[in-house]
């Protein structure tokens, strides 16, 4: 016949905090029904080349916004990243 002792947990406190994690477990987050109203019917998703003009348009355009600075001031540009005392 098997014998079960019962063996308190080695650190101080730690019975207190496995109950107090059971109790965290119980408790369950209440879930919120919100309906939102939209006047604006959903458009359908664009074709994946469209998708892929638009994603790169933004980046064009900052490229380019560059591209202007460093033809204007190259060497500002450039100081303003030169790390300064180490940092």
């Amino acid at each position: 016949m098997a014998v079960w002792h019962y063996r308190k947990s080695p650190l101080p406190g730690m019975d207190r905090m496995e109950k107090e994690m059971a109790a965290q477990e119980q408790q369950q987050p209440q879930s919120r029904d919100v309906e939102v109203e939209t006047d604006a019917p959903e458009a359908p998703p664009a074709a994946p080349e469209a998708q892929a003009s638009v994603a790169t348009q933004g980046v064009d355009d900052l490229l380019d916004e560059i591209d202007g600075v460093l033809e204007s001031n190259a060497e500002e540009f450039v100081r303003a990243f030169v790390q300064k005392g180490g940092q």
